[in-house]
């Protein structure tokens, strides 16, 4: 089905003329075809959202997947906006005791743990999903390292594009300035919705799009749209807990991701963005499920190994609950956070290391770092750099 999907604008930006794209508010229009696959595919995705919603109520700690699916998630959507920290180097960045970590990258990927913890905060304490929240967690992703001159917490005033050095040769033009807050106030509108009248996980597929193609912000417009899919899962109630990301999924399939945005903007083919999406969706959900069972599985078999330790148990069990949310940690920080002494918390380790639940990997006799490897191979899972 064609469809138009939104107008050319004539704009001009340092003597250069172009046309910006600004799009028509949502929902489509005409509604999108619902084909016997494309509801099958959504029966499928919320069915494997509610699947993973069901475990994550059934696990023991939930704050021990959190902590980490928050970091990896971060990582993920960081990479397809091109910096090259790995989840190592955010988890020893966030490690104070550890010198060394590069710096730009991995204060982008903090930057971003920190953004959606603040929106998570924000919509548990019962403020809207809004556009003064998206502008909050934009200040907060952007408040330091690279990118923190382009108006943090600020919807942009001049013109950007996507691809190219300039508008005229870019691959995309977003709308221009005096547009911006038309089209994010009938986003907003759109975004409350009621699920009666929208399917959340349609409304996410839909709202992520528009505010990709809107680019409302100088820079960090690719992280915050993909945080915008988890917070309204949250917010909506699909999801109890934001332990469903589709970073790595788009990661994966990256070319089709831009290709699919593409489409809706020249062809108005929503079907061909929803069937990639809810793909994505029943794929991850799935993925995420499967890491979790493992993990639990590890986590078991491991603390049955500690506990034939004897009389060094006790502490060594200690560590390894500690582990299980920092999985790569320095002998200082957890004799710090244990409240232990620094040689009970070097023979804890020492313990597990003969178990070989851990690793220590600088090969030094002094501010030695331990990795709970086995752990941290299925969170490593999908987080190597692009190159």
């Amino acid at each position: 089905m064609k469809r138009v999907t939104g107008h050319y604008e004539p704009a001009n930006t340092a003597g250069e003329s172009f046309k910006a794209f600004v799009p028509n508010p949502l929902p489509p229009d005409p509604p999108i075809d619902w084909a016997p696959k494309l509801q099958g595919l959504m029966e499928k995705a919320n069915q494997a959202v509610g699947r993973l919603d069901g475990l994550a109520h059934s696990l023991p700690d939930i704050s021990i997947f959190l902590y980490s699916y928050i970091r990896k998630e971060a990582v993920l959507s960081s990479q397809i906006e091109g910096t090259q920290s790995s989840l190592s180097d955010l988890l020893l960045f966030e490690d104070k005791e550890t010198p060394g970590v590069p710096l730009d990258d991995v204060q982008e990927v903090s930057n971003y743990v920190a953004a959606m913890n603040h929106g998570l905060k924000r919509l548990k304490g019962g403020f809207p999903l809004s556009l003064r929240l998206i502008k909050e967690i934009h200040s907060v992703l952007l408040t330091k390292g690279r990118g923190n001159t382009k108006m943090p917490g600020e919807f942009r005033r001049s013109q950007n594009w996507i691809g190219g050095s300039r508008p005229g040769n870019a691959s995309f033009v977003p709308p221009p300035p005096n547009a911006v807050l038309t089209c994010l106030g009938d986003l907003e509108k759109f975004l409350h919705e009621p699920k009666e009248k929208v399917p959340v996980l349609v409304k996410a597929a839909l709202a992520h799009v528009q505010f990709e193609t809107i680019h409302p912000f100088l820079d960090g417009n690719g992280r915050l749209g993909r945080l915008l899919i988890t917070l309204l899962l949250c917010n909506e109630g699909v999801l109890t807990e934001p332990i469903l990301y589709l970073s790595l999924y788009f990661k994966t399939h990256r070319n089709e991701y831009y290709e699919r945005l593409g489409a809706v903007r020249t062809h108005g083919d929503w079907e061909g963005w929803m069937e990639y999406f809810l793909e994505g969706v029943s794929g991850t959900a799935g993925s995420a499920s499967d890491s979790a069972k493992k993990i639990l599985g590890l986590f078991k078999k491991d603390q049955e190994k500690v506990s034939k330790l004897g009389r060094a148990s006790e502490s060594a069990l200690k560590v390894h609950e500690f582990m299980k949310k920092r999985p790569l940690v320095s002998t200082a920080t957890i004799a710090d956070k244990l409240k232990v002494t620094y040689p009970t918390a070097n023979n804890a380790l020492g313990h597990l290391e003969k178990l070989g639940i851990v690793k220590e990997f600088t090969g030094r006799k002094r501010n030695r770092l331990f990795s709970y490897h086995s752990f941290m191979e299925i969170l490593n899972k999908g987080t190597e750099p692009i190159r």
